[in-house]
């Protein structure tokens, strides 16, 4: 089954702007934040808490999930556009942040990643390699006060 094109990438960070960031096993040294394609009749909502809880292990329920409300349209990597329709080209990302309260343990999924780290923003946004992460962590301090 072919992947949908809509996806969301969702930035953890801490009250004091440290952000998660984890390494892809398929692609060693791909720093990222928690990223993955929406499922047949889930909301946008619905795929962000379940790809945190996957990639992570962490309940949204237990922080505070905000939709940023900014999409990102790109052209799908030419190594993974495999995994979608052989018409399909385009991806559309929709971004929302996690706050946490501070730097809480995580649990990574082995399939999907060898490492995780916790970096000031700043840094986090020059350690990814997808730019439309890099531009959602430089928006973090416009992003990063409670509701």
């Amino acid at each position: 089954m072919y992947k949908i094109p809509v996806s969301v990438l969702v930035v953890i960070h801490t009250a004091d702007l440290q952000v998660l960031l984890l390494e892809r096993a398929d692609h060693p040294g791909y720093w990222q934040s928690v990223t993955g394609s929406q499922d047949s009749g889930e909301t946008l909502i619905q795929t962000a808490a379940r790809e945190v809880f996957e990639e992570t292990g962490l309940n949204v329920a237990d922080y505070a999930l905000t939709d940023w409300q900014t999409e990102n349209r790109y052209e799908i990597y030419e190594e993974w556009r495999w995994r979608y329709g052989p018409d399909v080209r385009f991806n559309t990302e929709h971004v929302f942040g996690l706050r946490l309260p501070g730097i809480v343990p995580v649990r990574i999924a082995a399939r999907e990643h060898l490492n995780f780290m916790w970096l000031p923003w700043q840094q986090a946004a020059s350690k990814v390699f997808s730019s439309s992460n890099a531009e959602a962590i430089l928006k973090l301090p416009e992003h990063s006060q409670p509701g």
